[in-house]
């Protein structure tokens, strides 16, 4: 009843904003999805020039607001899971939070570059979006472009396996409204009004709560609750964006222990101002401005009060008070020199900073300004301590610069050249140069060919320099990890089917990974620890079988063993079937079996998980031209399943049930 009657006070609130919406919006349908748009569209994410799926050089997979909506999912992570060579699961860290598999590669440090509108997420102090952002919801978001493999080349560190940009709504005006199965409400607005002189003004909030599911006998649930508002607009050559979101995480599972005195708590504030000028017909620039403040409030069950004999106190959970902060200044330049030859330059100027580094804690000796795990020292539950000496080193900044120039070359009207390189430096720890070169050949109407080499790095962060914790041990001599890729697409397009085959090579290297510091695997440190290679093979088809019905598919195959038990087989399938006023998709998540043997003289039993398929999909009834009832599910037939997680005992993970939920959404002519 507590959610219901939230979902009815956010619903009261943005009704009257309809009234508005409803006077100044142009006159659109309500969206439909449609095969023709599958395979019709433009991307700039992969090479600041703008693309299609034949003439750009990285392999990419692209989802747009129809596409993301009938697949059934919450949170643009998931997304992930209908990617090739991508996949996204939860698991250890801080408050369980999506974690990206990457071709191969499960490390919990970033190696996945997430952007919102152009502006990076990955942060100073994990280095990975999740964290501070883990639930972007699809109600926002009008389009997420994914670059699979390397992308340093034009955006610097993190983008080392992959990139995902969400590109939020600024030309909607719709209200949804949805309830689902544990306690789960949704409701969010899109707004947004042209004015004179191409002047524009545009508005998302999305608003997604609830209680989640049983686990171990009832002994923890996974809530969510999760707040994020866009505000932005244009003014001739200047546009802006202000940017909040909050996002709570209690219980479930928080530096490898459950309890439901968890919490786990993320806020983000951001701002952007981008100024374009175009300064010839040949030459434009673009000044763009961006600030971001991450703040994360998080602990964790340590151990019990029972398991250490504490009898007037309670149990330990501990955790970061953290803040980082980035400013960034970005010149991006754009000319045409000629017909056959195109140049994309720029440079970016940041100051970002870990600006906080408190503690969150059940026990604290303020007389030895330390943890100290005493009766007397119990707190009464978990507190904050902002000046909290030992996480002192953390407080560090990563100011740097960096320059890139990109050349896009048409030998003729059949082969084309991208050529660029981009030199960072990060004060005081270290400094990379990322080349790319990719050759595009039209050998037909039909089909493509392309062949391009990447080299990609990822800089080590706060957490895992300077960390001096009761899980982790910083190492202050970590040098950034890099990869070279080497790919090869085959690319067919034709009026009634698309496929791409990729055959990729990652050579790995300095990779840092977590590593025990004593036999029980309880404590941490990061290392520099191996180099190794990882080739495989990635397909995805669209094609259209009737003029109402179609599929997707995307299907991966490592030739390599996978790092830390992710995936080395996997797959995703989508049918949709639409007509006059009913859409039905169905979808299916499939994955191979994992084993990873327990270490010599464990007491615990090996990780096995047999293969396993996740159903989902929706049935959309559409009311009329601007309103529908939507039925939506994940994980239909209740999978019960886990995910190996490297930092836990046993390694075992459980991943979410079933989740059913019935949506309205409605356009406003």
């Amino acid at each position: 009843m507590k959610n219901l009657s939230a979902l009815i006070k956010v619903a009261l609130f943005i009704t009257p904003l309809t009234a508005v919406a409803e006077q100044e919006a142009t006159s659109s349908d309500l969206y439909q999805l449609s095969f023709e748009e599958l395979l019709n569209v433009n991307v700039s994410i992969a090479t600041k020039t703008d693309e299609t799926r034949a003439s750009v050089p990285s392999s990419i997979t692209v989802f747009n607001s129809e596409q993301i909506n009938s697949l059934g999912v919450d949170n643009v992570y998931d997304l992930m899971n209908f990617v090739p060579g991508f996949q996204s699961t939860r698991g250890d860290w801080v408050g369980a939070v999506p974690k990206e598999h990457t071709r191969g590669v499960y490390l919990d440090t970033g190696h996945v570059l997430v952007m919102i509108d152009g502006q990076r997420l990955n942060e100073s102090s994990f280095g990975k979006a999740s964290v501070y952002t883990p639930f972007i919801p699809i109600d926002i978001v009008y389009k997420v472009e994914f670059i699979r493999g390397p992308g340093s080349a034009l955006y610097g560190s993190n983008a080392f396996l992959g990139v995902m940009n969400v590109i939020t709504k600024k030309q909607s005006n719709q209200l949804s409204i949805g309830y689902a199965e544990h306690g789960g409400v949704q409701a969010a607005i899109n707004l947004s009004t042209q004015l004179a002189d191409e002047n524009e003004l545009y508005a998302n909030v999305g608003f997604n709560k609830r209680s989640g599911e049983d686990y171990f006998s009832g002994t923890v649930k996974d809530p969510l609750e999760s707040l994020f508002i866009t505000v932005g607009g244009k003014a001739q050559a200047l546009s802006w964006q202000i940017r909040y979101n909050r996002t709570q995480l209690d219980e479930f599972l928080n530096l490898a222990r459950y309890s439901r005195e968890n919490e786990h708590k993320s806020e983000n504030y951001a701002a952007i101002l981008a100024y374009q000028s175009q300064l010839s017909e040949r030459l434009k620039l673009t000044h763009t401005v961006s600030f971001i403040e991450h703040n994360i409030d998080s602990a964790g069950l340590i151990v019990t009060a029972d398991e250490i004999g504490i009898t007037q106190g309670g149990d330990f959970l501990v955790g970061p008070a953290w803040q980082s902060k980035d400013l960034t200044y970005n010149l991006d330049g754009d000319f045409e020199q000629s017909n056959t030859l195109h140049w994309n330059f720029g440079i970016e100027l940041s100051e970002e900073e870990q600006s906080k580094a408190g503690v969150r804690t059940t026990y604290y000796d303020q007389t030895v300004g330390d943890i100290v795990i005493y009766n007397r020292n119990y707190l009464g539950g978990v507190r904050t301590i902002m000046e909290y000496a030992p996480f002192y080193p953390l407080l560090q900044d990563f100011d740097s610069y960096a320059g890139y120039v990109q050349s896009k070359y048409l030998f003729n009207d059949r082969l084309s050249m991208f050529a660029g390189v981009r030199y960072d430096e990060v004060k005081d720890i270290d400094d990379k140069l990322s080349p790319r070169l990719a050759f595009v050949y039209s050998y037909n109407s039909v089909n493509t060919l392309k062949l391009q080499y990447g080299e990609s790095f990822r800089t080590p962060v706060s957490n895992e320099l300077n960390s001096n914790d009761d899980v982790t041990t910083g190492n202050s001599n970590l040098t950034s990890e890099y990869v070279k890729t080497t790919e090869l697409v085959w690319h067919y397009q034709d009026e009634s089917k698309q496929f791409d085959v990729v055959l990729f090579d990652n050579e790995l290297e300095d990779f840092i990974n977590l590593v025990p510091i004593d036999d029980e695997q309880a404590e941490f440190t990061f290392d520099n620890v191996f180099e190794t290679s990882m080739q495989g093979i990635e397909i995805n088809a669209n094609i259209n079988l009737s003029s109402t019905t179609w599929v997707q598919a995307a299907y991966t195959q490592l030739f390599d063993e996978p790092l830390n038990g992710s995936f080395k087989k996997f797959s995703a399938l989508t049918f949709t079937y639409k007509k006059e006023s009913v859409e039905v998709t169905l979808n299916a998540i499939w994955r191979d079996s994992t084993f990873m043997s327990a270490p010599p003289e464990s007491p615990i039993d090996d990780f096995e998980q047999p293969s396993y398929y996740l159903i989902g999909g929706t049935a959309s009834f559409h009311l009329d031209d601007s309103a529908k009832i939507q039925l939506k599910a994940e994980n239909l037939f209740d999978k019960k399943f886990t995910v190996f997680d490297p930092r836990l005992i046993d390694g075992h993970v459980p991943q979410q049930g079933r989740n059913l939920s019935i949506q309205y959404i409605k356009n406003f002519n």
